[in-house]
């Protein structure tokens, strides 16, 4: 194993509206927050920058990189892998390959959360991503991978499989949120979450070469026709 504690970590996420980004150094952990998916090809790497000046580093003294990979905003997704990919091949370091559900879970956890973790993210058009994850002795496992599915549908899956449900599909579906109770609605991939990730990966040696930092995508369409846009609007 690695130690983590003196290592000098990365980690952002752009899956989301919000980017998260934080960056761990042996004299404590930095975070910032800004616009995210399709609005971090703009202000990742100027933030990046900014974040590694004042904390004192520089690019090419850091230990890896980590990011999250997914599922969420296609553009978000591939500029998250892009610039790590980058900046990692730049640097000659490895890469940390983070699914953004999995920072849901791990931000539920921080929150109080306990037990199986249903991981919920609006995906938008009607559909949520979803994984359900649940920690043990040796860290977070994943039940159920990744996968896009309807509201019905999940509810049927968290029957059959019950969990605590965390993420920000429990605002944008009232069904998710009625059968979820408290739940954890605000539970999002930030930095204390990647972070938390970032640094048990880094202690296993759960690393890659930065040519493997890909994105996980789960859906193939992107975006609607006009006729099922249409179809999705209230009948008078």
């Amino acid at each position: 194993m690695t130690d983590s504690s003196a290592a000098r970590l990365l980690a952002l996420d752009t899956a989301t509206d919000t980017l998260y980004l934080a960056l761990q150094t042996p004299a404590g952990m930095l975070a910032r927050t800004g616009s995210g998916a399709a609005q971090a090809s703009a202000t990742l790497l100027p933030q990046i920058a900014e974040l590694l000046r004042e904390a004192g580093v520089a690019a090419g003294e850091l230990d890896a990189l980590a990011c999250g990979i997914g599922p969420g905003a296609f553009t978000g997704l591939r500029t998250a892998c892009s610039v790590v990919q980058g900046l990692a091949f730049g640097v000659g370091r490895p890469v940390i390959a983070l699914p953004t559900l999995l920072a849901v879970a791990e931000s539920a956890c921080q929150q109080g959360a306990a037990g199986a973790v249903w991981a919920v993210q609006d995906a938008r058009m009607g559909e949520v991503y979803a994984a359900l994850y649940e920690r043990d002795a040796d860290g977070w496992q994943v039940r159920v991978p990744p996968a896009l599915q309807s509201p019905g549908q999940l509810l049927a899956q968290a029957q059959a499989r019950p969990g605590v449900l965390a993420g920000n599909a429990l605002k944008a579906f009232p069904a998710l949120a009625a059968v979820a109770g408290a739940g954890f609605p605000d539970a999002v991939p930030d930095g204390a979450a990647l972070m938390a990730l970032a640094r048990s990966a880094w202690q296993r040696g759960d690393v890659l070469d930065a040519s493997q930092a890909l994105p996980l995508y789960v859906r193939d369409k992107v975006a609607q026709t006009t006729a099922e846009r249409l179809g999705q609007r209230p009948q008078d």
